[in-house]
């Protein structure tokens, strides 16, 4: 089992929710967060560090078994790339082991739970 977070840009929400459920892949959690990465570096003003603003971004996590986790990554990757060679603040994908899966409903644990 493996937890898939990406971190994509606002206005790319609807293309990746859109190619997921098409690839149906339909369970997903999403989250409105903020943060800066290479697109807004720190830099230095007459002497004074800039500290740059923080970003609306939106985050996508994702439970998924093993077998579909490079169809989830590379669905996200295709639809939240700007344009064809993408551009700096495109987003990140982060893929983690997931040790255990419990539906609350059922208890039911593992890959069922999925």
């Amino acid at each position: 089992m493996k937890l898939i977070t990406a971190i994509i840009q606002e206005d790319k929400l609807d293309d990746v929710r859109e190619a997921l459920i098409n690839a149906e892949i339909e369970r997903i959690t999403v989250t409105r967060v903020s943060g800066h990465g290479r697109q807004q570096e720190i830099t230095v003003q007459r002497g004074n560090k800039v500290i740059p603003n923080l970003i609306p971004k939106i985050q996508i996590t994702i439970a998924c078994n093993d077998p579909f986790e490079n169809l989830i990554i590379d669905t996200i990757i295709q639809t939240a790339k700007h344009g064809k060679d993408g551009k700096i603040g495109d987003g990140k994908i982060f893929v983690q082991d997931l040790k255990e899966c419990i539906r609350i409903r059922t208890g039911e644990r593992g890959n069922q739970a999925i």
